[in-house]
């Protein structure tokens, strides 16, 4: 008699495994390739492993399947105008899908998820840049709204209040009795209508 299949899925190996790796990353375990970058005399080296930058990273996939095995089994890749800073946040992501930069330096990650073509960071950086742009939208839109209701209340004279006309008055547009006019004025003519 056959049974059933049944899935067995774990929902914390994929951040188990990457916690895993970046710990190794972070005791240089297993790092198979070292990255160096440099940016304006700058200059710092990242161990790293093959497989996880491959993986994240279609740049480094590209380098790394286009290598010639005579260079062995430990690679060094060289990265020209990236800096210090970017490179180790941009590991920070890829080896943790998660890394807190300054705002300032959103753009500058979009630009290196750009180079290394990291699609996983490149639509962080965009989302998190469209959420940024919505709240500075957001925030001028509150600010041009109380403006304008300053704007309407000065406008307003709100110590004096309006004077109502009185009925007897001289300004008042129903005309006397004896000058052509009905007695009852523009009110029963309306109604007449």
């Amino acid at each position: 008699m056959e049974s059933n299949p049944v899935l067995l899925e774990s929902k914390s190996s994929p951040i188990n495994l990457l916690n895993e790796m970046q710990q190794l990353r972070l005791l240089g375990h297993l790092c198979d390739v070292t990255v160096s970058v440099e940016y304006q005399g700058v200059r710092a080296e990242f161990p790293a492993h093959k497989a996880v930058l491959a993986a994240t990273s279609k740049f480094f996939k590209e380098v790394f399947l286009n290598e010639k095995p005579v260079d062995g089994p430990h690679s060094n890749v060289f990265l020209n105008e990236v800096q210090v800073a970017d490179f180790a946040s941009f590991l920070e992501f890829v080896y943790t899908a998660r890394v807190e930069v300054e705002e300032d330096r959103v753009q500058r990650m979009l630009e290196i998820a750009e180079k290394l073509k990291c699609l996983d960071l490149s639509e962080t950086c965009f989302q998190l840049k469209k959420q940024m742009l919505e709240s500075v939208l957001l925030e001028l839109q509150n600010f041009s709204e109380s403006q304008n209701s300053e704007e309407e209340s000065a406008a307003r004279p709100s110590a004096v209040p309006a004077a109502k006309p009185e009925r007897d008055s001289p300004d008042c547009s129903v005309a006397a009795p004896g000058h052509g006019a009905s007695p009852e004025g523009p009110a029963a003519k309306s109604k007449e209508k």
